[in-house]
C-alpha cells in the first residue's frame, strides 16, 4: 500500500499522469493470464525452440540460414504463402455476399442458417478434410456420379478452407454491417449519388475496416492450416504447420522444426499487429445502430435472387460435405444402417486399447475442464482489458491472440519436453489435454466478453463503489447481470473449439484416453473399410455435438452480445 501511494505522489511530476486505482486493479486481474500464458504457452514454445537452435549451452543461429536456405524449405514458404492468400480471397468472394444477407435481410430459419454456417469453424479441421475427401476422393460422392475427383489438386484445399472459414467472414463483416445506419446511404443518394456511388463513398470505408479485420484472420487461419492440408495434401502439398509437424514427429529434426517455428511465429505476429490495428480503427471512428432496425425482408428480383444464390452456396459449399459426411456413416457393409455406430463400442478394430465411443466421454470431460479453465482466464484478460490504456495493454491484447496462430504442434510437443520435471511434470496427467485446449479457448472468450464489457456504462460501478459496494460486490451486481449472456456464448464458443482442437492434442492425448479429433485421424489413417465407416460415424457424433451447442447459443444471442465472432 504505501509503494502505491508513493508512485501516486510522484507520477504527475514525472508524466502529467496520476496512477489510479483502476491500474492496481488491472494489474491484479492481469497477473493469472499472464502467469498461464507464461507457463503454459510461452514455456513450452520456448523449450522446443531452445532445444533445436541450443548446442552445448551455444546458441546456433546459422542454422536458421542454413534451414531457410534449403529449396524444399522455401517451397512450403512459398506454398504457404500464396494457399492462404488464394483461400483468404476465395473466402472473402462466397462470404460477403452471405455477411450481406445475414446482416440486412429478415427471412425464416436465418438463426438456424446461422448456426450451420458457424459448424464447419467449430469442427475439427482432420473433420472437415474428411468430409471433403468423402465428397470429392477417391470414391467419393463425385467419384461415383461424374468420375470427378479433386484430392489430388489444391483445389481440394482452396474449396476446404472457404468451407471451414466462411463463419469468420459472415459473423466478422456481418455483425458490423447489421449495425451501419442505412439511412447515411440514402441520405447520400437523396443528394444524387447513384446507388453503386452511394455504396462506395458511404457504406464501403465504414465496412473496410471489419473486411480487413476478417481478411487477416482467414489468412492467419489458413496460413497455419494442419487437419484439412495433412488429409487432402497427400505428400504433395505441405503448409508450414504440416512441415513442422513432419520435422518433430516423423523425422525428429528438431533443429529445422524450431527454425520454422520461428519463421511462423514472426508472420503469425505481423498479421496480428495489422489485425489489432484494425479492431482499434473499426471501434473508434463509427456510430452504430440497433440492428434490430436495419433487417427487412426481401424485396424486388435482385434481393431475392441475392439470397437465392447465397442459399444455393451455402447449401453446394457447407451443406453438402455434411450431408455426405453422414450418409457415409450411415452406409454400411450390408446397406444402410447403424453399424459402423454399433462398431464404435467394440475394440476389435484394434485402434484403440478402448473402443473408440470412449472419446465422445473424454472429448465431453476434457471440453468441460477446457472451458472452465478458459472462462476463468479470459475471464480476468478481458475485465482488465475493459478500460482502454496504452501499448503495455494493447500488447497484452495481441498476446492474448496468439494461441490462435503459433503452431499447435509446437505447443503439443512443448507440453512433452517442458512440462516433464517437478513441479511441472503432467507428462502422465490427463490435465494437459484440457490445458492445450483451454489455450485456443482463451481468445475467443476474449473476443466475445471485451466488448459488452466495454459496453458496461462506467457510471454504474461508480455509483455502486460511492453507496459502498466491494469491487467484487460492483462487478457481481452490475457486470454480471449485464454480461451473463455473453459469458454463455463464450463459454459455448471455449466448448466447442475444445472439443475441435487436434494439432497440440494429438501429441498428447494418451492412447487409453483418446479424444474425437485423435480418434478420427486414427482411424482414418487405417486402412479398411470398417476404419473408415467408424471414423465417418465419430465425425457425424462431433459435427452434431456442435450444431447442437451452436444452435442453444443462437437462442442465446442478441444485439449486445454479438462480440467479435
Amino acid at each position: 500500500m504505501d509503494l502505491a501511494r508513493t508512485e501516486v505522489a510522484k507520477a504527475p511530476a514525472r508524466k502529467g499522469r496520476r496512477p489510479s486505482r483502476g491500474s492496481a486493479a488491472r494489474l491484479g486481474l492481469t497477473a493469472l493470464p499472464v502467469a498461464f500464458f507464461a507457463v503454459f504457452f510461452a514455456y513450452p514454445v520456448v523449450a522446443i525452440v531452445t532445444r533445436g537452435l541450443k548446442v552445448d549451452g551455444a546458441w546456433q543461429f546459422g542454422r536458421i540460414t542454413d534451414v531457410l536456405g534449403q529449396s524444399d524449405i522455401q517451397h512450403v514458404l512459398w506454398f504457404t504463402t500464396w494457399q492462404a492468400l488464394a483461400s483468404t480471397a476465395l473466402t472473402l468472394l462466397f462470404a460477403l455476399p452471405g455477411a450481406y444477407v445475414f446482416a440486412r435481410f429478415d427471412f425464416r430459419g436465418k438463426q438456424v442458417l446461422r448456426a450451420v454456417v458457424t459448424v464447419p469453424f467449430v469442427l475439427p479441421t482432420v473433420v472437415v478434410g474428411t468430409a471433403f475427401l468423402a465428397l470429392i476422393g477417391r470414391g467419393g460422392l463425385l467419384d461415383e456420379l461424374w468420375g470427378v475427383r479433386l484430392d489430388t489438386t489444391v483445389w481440394a484445399i482452396l474449396l476446404a478452407h472457404v468451407f471451414f472459414n466462411y463463419a469468420v467472414v459472415v459473423r466478422t463483416v456481418g455483425g458490423l454491417w447489421a449495425q451501419l445506419d442505412p439511412r447515411q446511404e440514402e441520405a447520400a443518394r437523396m443528394l444524387g449519388a447513384s446507388r453503386t456511388r452511394a455504396w462506395r463513398t458511404v457504406t464501403l470505408p465504414a465496412l473496410a475496416p471489419a473486411v480487413a479485420a476478417a481478411a487477416l484472420m482467414v489468412f492467419l487461419f489458413t496460413f497455419t492450416s494442419f487437419g484439412v492440408v495433412q488429409i487432402l495434401g497427400g505428400p504433395t502439398y505441405a503448409t508450414l504447420e504440416v512441415e513442422i509437424y513432419r520435422q518433430t514427429a516423423n523425422l525428429l529434426d528438431l533443429p529445422t522444426a524450431a527454425v520454422l517455428t520461428l519463421v511462423q511465429f514472426a508472420a503469425v505476429g505481423g498479421v496480428l499487429a495489422v489485425h489489432a490495428w484494425t479492431v482499434r480503427r473499426r471501434e473508434s471512428t463509427l456510430r452504430l445502430v440497433d440492428a434490430a432496425t436495419t433487417a427487412r425482408r426481401p424485396r424486388g428480383a435482385g434481393q431475392w435472387g441475392l439470397l437465392g444464390f447465397v442459399l444455393l452456396t451455402v447449401a453446394v459449399l457447407i451443406v453438402l460435405p455434411l450431408g455426405v459426411l453422414v450418409q457415409r456413416s450411415l452406409d454400411g457393409p450390408e446397406g444402410y444402417g447403424f453399424a459402423y455406430y454399433r462398431q464404435l463400442t467394440s475394440t476389435d478394430g484394434g485402434a484403440f486399447l478402448v473402443p473408440p465411443v470412449d472419446a465422445i466421454g473424454n472429448s465431453l470431460q476434457y471440453a468441460a475442464v477446457a472451458t472452465v479453465i478458459a472462462l476463468v482466464v479470459g475471464g480476468l484478460a478481458a475485465a482488465a482489458l475493459t478500460r482502454r490504456a496504452g501499448r503495455l495493454v494493447r500488447g497484452f491484447d495481441a498476446l492474448l491472440m496468439l494461441p490462435l496462430g503459433v503452431s499447435a504442434v509446437t505447443v503439443g510437443f512443448g507440453f512433452l519436453i517442458a512440462l516433464d520435471e517437478p513441479p511441472l511434470d503432467l507428462r502422465a496427467s490427463w490435465f494437459l489435454v484440457p490445458l492445450a485446449q483451454a489455450l485456443v479457448g482463451v481468445p475467443f472468450v476474449v473476443r466475445t466478453m471485451l466488448p459488452v464489457l466495454r459496453a458496461v456504462d462506467e457510471r454504474l460501478r461508480e455509483a455502486a463503489a460511492v453507496l459502498g459496494a466491494s469491487p467484487l460486490r460492483a462487478w457481481r451486481e452490475v457486470d454480471l447481470p449485464l454480461v451473463r449472456r455473453a459469458l454463455l456464448i463464450a463459454a459455448g464458443f471455449a466448448f466447442a473449439v475444445s472439443l475441435g482442437e487436434f494439432g497440440a492434442t494429438v501429441f498428447i492425448a494418451r492412447p487409453d484416453n483418446p479424444t474425437l479429433p485423435v480418434a478420427v485421424a486414427t482411424l482414418f489413417g487405417r486402412p479398411g473399410d470398417l476404419n473408415y465407416g467408424q471414423a465417418m460415424a465419430l465425425s457425424t457424433i462431433l459435427m452434431l455435438v456442435c450444431a447442437v451447442s451452436l444452435l442453444l447459443l443462437e437462442r442465446l444471442r442478441t444485439d449486445r452480445t454479438t462480440g467479435e465472432f
